[in-house]
C-alpha cells in the first residue's frame, strides 16, 4: 500500500520548509531510514530520511518549493501501484490539480550493485562513507579504485587532499547552483563556506543584484515583524563596571581556563533568571507560563540570517562547562551542522554585538520567549570613585522585555542582579 510522505516537523515553531534537493529520481528504488531528500528551514539545512521502502512513484512538491509541515509532497509505494485516488484525495485538500502518477514504474532490479545504480547511491565500502562525511567528499563524482568500481578509502582521501576545503553546506550549494569551489575563496581560515558560494555565484551573474530571500530570512522577517506587533516590548538600561570581570577572566585564562566575557555574561543572566523566575515566562494561550528550567539563547549572526541556539539548563552549569557549551553551538552554527533540538524551548536570549564596536544597542524579543538582553562593546571610561575620577572598563547592558506579562521593577530588579553578577564575579564560580 502506497506511503505518502509529508512534510515533516522540524522544530516547535517550524511552520513551512523549502525541498532544496531530491536524492533519487521518480521510479528510484527506496529504502526505509535512507536519505530521501534535503530541506531547509529557518535555520539549518539537512537531510530526511525515507520512512517506508519501495519505488518513489511521485514527487508532488519539486525542489525550491516551500511547502507547510504536515503537506504531501511525494509518494511511496509498489512498482506500478495506482497512487490516483492518494493523488485525488491530497489535491482536493490542498485546492491543486493532481499532476499523473508515473506509470508502470520499472522493476527494483535483483541484484544489490543493479539495485544500488537504479536508486542512485553509492557502491562504497561503509569506512569509504565514513571518511566522505568527514572530509565532505561527494562519493558519486568518485571512481572506485576496487574490484567493480567500488570506492574505498583511499579514494576518499585522494579526493580529499586535492579538493578545496569546504563545509558540506557549501558543497551542497555549489552543486546546486553549479558554482566551481575551486574558484571560490574561503572567508573563515581559508574554508569555503555557503556566503562565499552565492557570493561566487552573484559575481558571476548579469543583471542587477537582486537576491531572492531565503527560507531563514523570510522567516526572521515574519517573526521579528511579528514580535514588534505583539508584544509591548519596553527597555532598561544599565552601565556595567567590568572591572573585576576582567580580572576574573584573566586569572581564569591564567590557569588554562579560556572562559570569556560572553562566558560570564552569560552564566550571571542564567544565574539572575533562577533568582527571578517573574522574567522566565512566556505567554501561551491559557495565560502566563512560569517555566521550570534556565534555556539560554545565544545569538548567532550568519551571513545568510541570525540564528539562536539554545543551551538547555544554563543556570545548573559551570562557568567551564558553560563556556565549552556555547563555544561547541556557535560553531555548529556556522558550519550549518545544527539539529532541530538545538532550538526551542528557549528562556530567554543574549545578543552580543560589542565585539563589532558598538556603544549600545536595542534587541528584538526572540518570540515566544519575553526578553532579551543586548550587550554593547566594554569601554575604558572615566567612573567616580567616592570624591576621585578613575578609569575602568565599562559596558552597557540593554534589556528589552514583554511589559503585558513583567512590569518595570522586576524587569529592573533582574537587570541590576545580572550587573551585580559581574561586577563580583567571583560569585558565579
Amino acid at each position: 500500500m502506497a506511503t505518502k510522505v509529508i512534510m515533516p516537523k522540524q522544530g516547535l515553531q517550524m511552520t513551512e520548509g523549502t525541498i532544496t534537493h531530491w536524492l533519487l529520481p521518480e521510479g528510484g528504488a527506496v529504502t526505509r531510514g535512507e536519505p530521501l531528500f534535503e530541506m531547509e528551514t529557518d535555520k539549518t539545512t539537512m537531510a530526511i530520511d525515507a520512512a517506508a521502502d519501495g519505488v518513489l512513484l511521485k514527487i508532488v512538491r519539486g525542489e525550491g518549493e516551500t511547502v507547510p509541515i504536515a503537506e504531501l509532497i511525494a509518494v511511496i509505494g509498489a512498482p506500478g501501484e495506482d497512487i490516483s485516488a492518494l493523488l485525488d484525495q491530497a489535491a482536493r485538500l490542498e485546492g491543486k490539480k493532481p499532476a499523473p502518477a508515473v506509470a508502470d514504474a520499472e522493476p527494483t532490479p535483483s541484484t544489490p550493485k543493479a539495485a544500488a545504480a537504479a536508486a542512485g547511491k553509492i557502491f562504497a565500502t561503509p569506512r569509504a562513507r565514513l571518511r566522505a562525511g568527514e572530509f565532505g567528499v561527494d562519493l558519486a563524482r568518485l571512481s572506485g579504485s576496487a574490484p567493480d568500481g567500488m570506492v574505498v578509502e583511499r579514494d576518499v582521501l585522494a579526493a580529499a587532499a586535492s579538493a578545496p576545503k569546504a563545509t558540506p553546506l557549501a558543497r551542497r550549494v555549489a552543486e546546486r547552483f553549479g558554482v566551481p569551489l575551486d574558484q571560490a575563496a574561503g572567508s573563515r581560515h581559508g574554508k569555503i563556506r555557503k556566503a562565499d558560494v552565492l557570493a561566487l555565484r552573484d559575481r558571476e551573474s548579469d543583471g542587477p543584484d537582486i537576491r531572492p530571500m531565503s527560507t531563514m530570512r523570510k522567516i526572521i522577517a515574519k517573526r521579528m515583524k511579528q514580535s514588534l506587533n505583539e508584544n509591548a516590548q519596553a527597555s532598561h538600561r544599565v552601565r556595567v563596571r567590568m572591572t573585576e570581570a576582567a580580572r576574573c577572566r584573566d586569572g581564569l585564562k591564567a590557569a588554562g581556563n579560556k572562559a570569556s566575557f560572553t562566558d560570564l555574561i552569560a552564566l550571571g543572566v542564567a544565574r539572575a533568571l533562577r533568582d527571578h523566575p517573574e522574567m522566565n515566562v512566556e505567554v501561551v494561550p491559557d495565560g502566563v507560563l512560569y517555566k521550570d528550567c534556565v534555556n539560554l539563547g545565544i545569538a548567532v549572526a550568519l551571513p545568510e540570517g541570525l540564528v539562536v541556539p539554545v543551551v538547555r539548563d544554563a543556570d545548573r552549569m559551570t562557568l567551564s562547562r558553560l563556556s565549552a557549551a556555547i563555544k561547541e553551538i556557535a560553531a555548529r552554527a556556522r558550519e550549518g551542522t545544527l539539529e532541530p533540538d538545538d532550538y526551542g524551548h528557549g528562556s530567554f536570549t543574549i545578543s552580543n554585538l560589542g565585539m563589532f564596536g558598538l556603544d549600545e544597542f536595542t534587541a528584538i524579543i526572540n518570540p515566544p520567549e519575553s526578553g532579551i538582553l543586548a550587550v554593547g562593546k566594554i569601554e575604558p571610561t572615566p567612573v567616580a570613585v567616592g570624591d576621585r575620577m578613575e578609569i575602568h572598563p565599562v559596558m552597557a547592558l540593554t534589556l528589552s522585555y514583554d511589559h503585558r506579562v513583567i512590569d518595570g521593577a522586576p524587569a529592573a530588579r533582574f537587570l541590576v542582579g545580572v550587573k551585580d553578577y559581574l561586577e563580583n564575579p567571583y560569585r558565579l564560580l
